[in-house]
């Protein structure tokens, strides 16, 4: 099933990575499945969403209910794996996926859960044209799998309100990061399928940065993540070589 054609002129929409993912849906949820590593990596991402939200927002970190009255926007949602959670903090989550495969599989484990979330078929694109706009916008793992980056990055600041945050999580463009996170992780850890990421789509901190500050946001934090494979968890690191997250306000 492929994504709906978004209705702007311009499109971010990469049709070939979407038909990709949309082959794998069934295995969202899955610990051992093809997205292993995402739900390796939601522990480490989660726990920094949080802590800056709740930083940026006044918000007692230690409350099950943390994120009560924000209006959150996960891009790029895929199967729901951080949806869930920050909907579990009191979120009121959108979550938007080009796959509208992704999308259903979202649906039914959201249901299945007891969580009530609003998961959509569209593109930054179209939401950013119909006029919405976000206390919080989740950018993570999705730039390095979109076609125009600097569009793309344009649309998801336009939502982004005043006093507003945009987290953006990625892989660098490098060449620790080609044999690391592309050769290894894919060729011999098999830990995700073959070309499940592509060099040349790699996005460097600056070629998001640019475009974070053309649309009159800015870069507060920056911070590398590694795995630790004794201790089998994601950990935060000063190394940005390889997986690392941004994080952008807009004053």
């Amino acid at each position: 099933m492929t994504a709906p054609a978004p209705n702007s002129a311009q499109s971010t929409i990469d049709q070939a990575e979407v038909d990709r993912f949309s082959a794998m849906a069934a295995e969202w949820w899955s610990p051992t499945g093809k997205f292993r590593p995402l739900h390796k990596f939601n522990p480490v991402r989660l726990a920094y969403i949080k802590e800056k939200i709740c930083a940026r927002f006044d918000r007692d970190i230690k409350a099950h209910n943390a994120l009560e009255g924000l209006r959150v926007l996960d891009i790029g949602c895929g199967g729901g794996l951080l949806c869930e959670p920050l909907a579990r903090m009191g979120a009121t989550i959108i979550g938007a996926d080009a796959s509208e495969v992704n999308i259903e599989v979202a649906k039914i484990h959201a249901e299945q859960s007891g969580l009530e979330i609003d998961y959509r078929a569209t593109t930054a694109e179209d939401l950013a044209a119909a006029g919405e706009n976000f206390d919080v916008v989740l950018n993570m793992e999705v730039v390095e799998h979109v076609s125009d980056v600097n569009l793309f990055m344009s649309e998801c600041c336009r939502m982004v309100r005043p006093n507003g945050l945009m987290f953006v999580a990625t892989i660098n463009r490098t060449m620790k990061a080609q044999a690391l996170a592309i050769f290894m992780a894919e060729n011999v850890l098999r830990w995700l399928p073959k070309g499940t990421h592509s060099y040349d789509k790699l996005v460097k901190p600056s070629e998001l940065e640019d475009p974070i500050n053309r649309a009159g946001m800015q870069v507060v934090d920056k911070t590398g993540v590694f795995y630790n494979p004794l201790l089998d968890r994601w950990n935060y690191s000063r190394d940005m070589d390889v997986n690392y997250m941004i994080l952008a306000e807009r004053g």
